[in-house]
């Protein structure tokens, strides 16, 4: 239990029980590869306003942090597909809901003391309540709350038009129950809360905004650093898309080699700091007996350096991912396994794929003087470079 969670309480990654099944039965259509593709003019979009952003900075020969121009885009991904918003934070950084959203990202940029207390010492929620205390700020929920409002009343009130977004979707299961069977017993479900709702937009911003960034980052870090690796990549995405042909969902799904490199990015860079799954029940796992309620704790990251299961793991090798090479499935962990996987998975690949793809179409990326060799890590409740990735890039047929 996490007292301090606020809003984020009602959100499908923190609900327990029949409330998380409530949640993930009416979410889980959202996320289809159908509905994906139907938001996929939206990523485009902001894939090609990506690309017009480096073009200037290219101009100007300047080498660029990479979260500054990845975390825009995710911001702007997300938000859009989320709230239907347009934010357009790669051309205008200060605004609104993206302060208000960066705000919520804090307690996860360090190890501060609140957020260190509030998840080593959750028994300590009712001490965290009689002090208002909280982990997210409660200005930034309140501008979240009132936004929706805004926006539901001005849906309802104009009808939903042709815009698909997660939001519509969560809008239209107020009108609409869902049905989860278990055990072969079928559940009906209500349609989402307001409540409900707005935690899940939240966090669907939240979980695209810095994870997204971060994981853009590594991946640009990890081409700079493997030429030979992104001149593959460039010419795959030269074969799928030739003569720099507009990006379609098909395309993107079809460029092979590119998912091994985003897998094996994922490997040696996995986001998340542990996965965490409660016991149901006692079990009993080759001869060690799991008691009922104990919660285990596994990290991606020492998981993803076993050499027992990913010979010489310090080396950054795609080809690891070939379809012959038939990986375990437990044994790489970006986004957590079963029931509880994360829901936006195939979301945040496609949003990550398309901004590499709409680069490297026109960039090559290049290390500079600014760029941190060899990366090392800082402490942090996701996996964050101690200094910023910095490289440039440079037009394909200048490199």
């Amino acid at each position: 239990d996490f007292a301090a969670a606020g809003i984020f309480k009602s959100a499908v990654s923190m609900a327990k029980d029949d409330h998380w099944k409530k949640l993930r039965t009416v979410l889980s259509p959202t996320f289809t590869s159908g509905k994906l593709k139907e938001m996929f003019p939206i990523i485009r979009h902001y894939g090609e306003v990506l690309a017009k952003v480096v073009q200037k900075k290219v101009e100007r020969d300047e080498p660029m942090v990479m979260k500054d121009i990845f975390g825009p885009y995710s911001m702007d991904v997300v938000t859009s597909t989320s709230f239907g918003v347009d934010v357009n934070s790669l051309n205008d950084p200060d605004e609104r809901f993206v302060k208000e959203m960066k705000a919520f990202t804090r307690p996860f940029q360090s190890l501060n003391l609140r957020f260190a207390l509030m998840f080593v010492f959750p028994f300590l929620g009712p001490v965290f309540k009689a002090f208002n205390m909280q982990l997210f700020p409660k200005e930034s929920e309140d501008f979240f709350r009132r936004s929706f409002k805004k926006i539901k009343a001005a849906r309802l009130k104009e009808g939903k038009g042709s815009r698909v977004d997660f939001l519509q979707l969560m809008i239209d299961s107020q009108v609409s129950n869902s049905s989860h069977q278990s055990n072969g017993v079928n559940h009906e479900f209500q349609g989402l809360t307001d409540e409900e709702i707005i935690a899940q937009a939240i966090i669907f911003i939240f979980a695209g905004y810095e994870p997204s960034s971060n994981s853009l980052s590594f991946l640009a870090y990890s081409l700079a650093t493997h030429p030979d690796v992104q001149q593959k990549i460039q010419d795959e995405i030269d074969s799928v898309l030739p003569n720099k042909a507009p990006l379609t969902y098909d395309a993107i799904m079809n460029l092979e080699y590119l998912d091994m490199v985003v897998n094996e990015t994922q490997r040696l860079y996995p986001l998340g700091g542990r996965i965490e799954r409660a016991s149901k029940k006692d079990v009993e796992i080759n001869g060690v007996t799991i008691p009922k309620g104990t919660v285990v704790m596994i990290s991606p990251y020492v998981l993803h350096r076993n050499p027992e299961f990913w010979p010489e793991p310090e080396e950054f090798r795609p080809e690891r991912f070939s379809k012959e090479n038939n990986i375990d499935p437990y044994t790489f962990l970006p986004f957590g396994a079963g029931p509880r996987n994360c829901i936006g998975m195939r979301f945040a690949l496609v949003t990550m794929k398309v901004a590499i793809v709409a680069l490297l179409q026109h960039f090559s990326f290049r290390v500079c003087k600014e760029t941190p060799i060899p990366l090392k890590m800082r402490a942090a409740a996701f996996l964050m470079p101690e200094k910023p990735i910095v490289l440039k890039l440079v037009p394909r047929d200048a490199s």
